[in-house]
């Protein structure tokens, strides 16, 4: 699954990054690095971007980009 199909409140571990060089780059150093577990907090009135908390910070991501990003769903 990929991150932007997480609703509010679910969590995910990172399995993949499907993108090119730059973007990947920009993802780690931001935290989203495969074994990692990551936390949809906030969705804005158009579903887009998403908040997302990893490693006590949260980012906003638009959907497009969490596109590049595969998880695995975790039932909490």
């Amino acid at each position: 699954m990929k991150l932007c199909d997480l609703k509010i409140n679910e969590e995910a571990k990172i399995i993949n990054l499907k993108c090119n060089n730059i973007l990947k780059r920009r993802f780690l150093d931001l935290g989203l690095i495969p074994g990692e577990i990551i936390k949809c907090v906030l969705i804005s009135p158009f579903n887009n971007p998403k908040a997302y908390l990893i490693n006590n910070n949260v980012y906003a991501l638009r959907n497009d980009d969490a596109n590049f990003v595969e998880v695995i769903y975790e039932r909490v």
